[in-house]
């Protein structure tokens, strides 16, 4: 192809017509990926997420969804005097700014008493390592009961009134009173306790531990 004829395709307006083609597909393109990543995305969206602490998870999720997010339960705690299924926190906090299909993520308050395991104490630790041991559980514990043994030494664990041993279930609303020695027997004799006393009265409990994970809230 000599120089001449380069020069009037060039000037061909079919040539031209097809890069004007191009560059306008390309526009198109480019104009369409920006559109949808802002559809996609939600850009410049803004939703303020509700408040549905202290209401029943069917009401907090009516309103989550409403406002065009997503809900999930990521734990249950405990709160005595709250109803079953009642929101006790949410992530992201209540009034954040949020597009949406945003996940709200709840905790809920558990429908029953949690329990604890009893860990193996009886006869076998001081009333001080007991003492540190429940609480670092979170159990309850009323003042210690005084009875005949060895010093410090404990015999028994009782709950309402009852005797228990090492795997038993208590629940974290209950008392455990620690039965411990008050010293007026030799370490070498054996004990034998199947009856258990009396609890303290309710007002001379003190309470070492607390396990409530969250502070009750009152209007």
């Amino acid at each position: 192809m000599n120089p001449s004829e380069f020069i009037k395709k060039f000037k061909s307006r079919y040539l031209w017509g097809n890069l004007c083609a191009m560059a306008l597909v390309v526009v198109a393109v480019c104009a369409g990926v920006k559109f949808g990543l802002d559809v996609y995305t939600h850009h410049g969206e803004s939703i303020a997420i509700p408040d549905v602490r202290r209401k029943s998870f069917a009401d907090a999720d009516y309103l989550l969804r409403e406002a065009g997010m997503t809900v999930v339960v990521s734990d249950t705690g405990y709160v005595r005097g709250l109803p079953p299924d009642c929101i006790l926190e949410q992530s992201p906090a209540p009034g954040d700014r949020v597009k949406s299909g945003h996940v709200i993520y709840l905790t809920v308050n558990a429908s029953h008493t949690p329990t604890l395991t009893v860990p193996d104490l009886i006869d076998n630790s001081s009333l001080r390592e007991a003492m540190a041991k429940l609480q670092a559980m979170g159990f309850k514990l009323t003042n210690p009961m005084f009875v005949e043994g060895e010093k410090d030494w404990v015999y028994g664990l009782v709950v309402r009134g009852r005797q228990i041993k090492a795997g038993d279930r208590v629940g974290i609303d209950d008392y455990i009173t620690i039965q411990v020695g008050n010293g007026q027997r030799d370490s070498t004799e054996e004990i034998d306790y199947t009856d258990a006393p009396e609890l303290l009265p309710e007002e001379q409990m003190e309470e070492v531990g607390d396990v409530d994970e969250f502070q009750e809230i009152h209007e």
